[in-house]
């Protein structure tokens, strides 16, 4: 067998013991991109499964396919990663190129933090790391602009963040909200979305995250380890009260838009 199909096989004994595949079967699945072995949706895949969508799963890095059209999907999802969408890897390219399928069907897509860089490197904006080499690690403000109001009108004040690179705004997108060293933190594209930022990460990915990857707290404009805990103490609430409405928003309300447009 090959190792794709063992990766699938992983993945769909998964998600039968996570009840992602549990949900309502009118629901079409969301189809969900992660790129490390032990990689989950976080929040946005528990967010996904609250609201009835069941999760399809794949990791391309490690042979699983994308889908050529998502007309069996309701939308898709292509979370972070350490690599970065510059990086030369087939797959990196192969996942940037695919983001063409949504983008072309006017089906909803979110891309998180690599995710986000890799929609948009796909509309020829520009990925790259900060200037004087500062990243954002922990908790950090975001301002929402108008467009982003029109949205959700009850963003969250400050968001966790785990990255070293960010993007320029692409041409012809909405900027949603904007930050400090990294101006851009979230933007629009017609259906597609994309997130500097991690509303995704649950306690025990940054438990994971501020242990395995501690090295990079010692980064410029990262902070401490103790203080992404308290930050979330403080913040977490009302961004996951923020993602919830945001998801169901993305998934109920895009199709019926794409269906207005095409009676124009």
């Amino acid at each position: 067998m090959s190792p794709s199909a063992n990766i699938g096989l992983v993945r769909d004994a998964a998600s039968v013991a996570t009840g992602s595949w549990l949900a309502s079967p009118s629901l079409l699945p969301v189809l969900i991109v992660l790129h490390q072995e032990t990689s989950t949706p976080g929040r946005i895949g528990n967010a996904l499964r609250a609201l009835g969508y069941p999760l399809d799963i794949r990791r391309p890095r490690f042979g699983d396919s994308l889908p050529e059209t998502l007309s069996a999907h309701a939308g898709a999802v292509i979370f972070g990663g350490p690599m970065s969408a510059n990086d030369p890897d087939d797959y990196v390219r192969r996942e940037i190129d695919w983001i063409a399928v949504p983008l072309l069907e006017q089906r909803p897509f979110l891309g998180i933090c690599l995710g986000a860089q890799m929609l948009a490197m796909h509309l020829g904006a520009r990925v790259a790391p900060h200037a004087c080499g500062r990243v954002e690690m922990g908790y950090y403000p975001i301002r929402p602009t108008p467009a982003g109001l029109r949205i959700s009108p009850q963003w969250p004040d400050q968001v966790y963040h785990w990255h070293r690179e960010g993007f320029e705004l692409p041409a012809c997108s909405e900027l949603l909200a904007e930050g400090g060293d990294f101006p851009m933190q979230a933007f629009r594209f017609g259906h597609a979305f994309g997130f500097q930022f991690h509303p995704d990460a649950t306690y025990a990915m940054m438990c994971r995250w501020t242990t395995c990857g501690a090295g990079g707290l010692d980064m410029p404009g990262a902070y401490p380890r103790d203080q992404h805990f308290a930050g979330r103490a403080c913040y977490d609430v009302v961004e996951r009260a923020w993602l919830k409405h945001f998801l169901d928003g993305w998934l109920s309300r895009v199709p019926e838009l794409v269906m207005a447009e095409a009676a124009e």
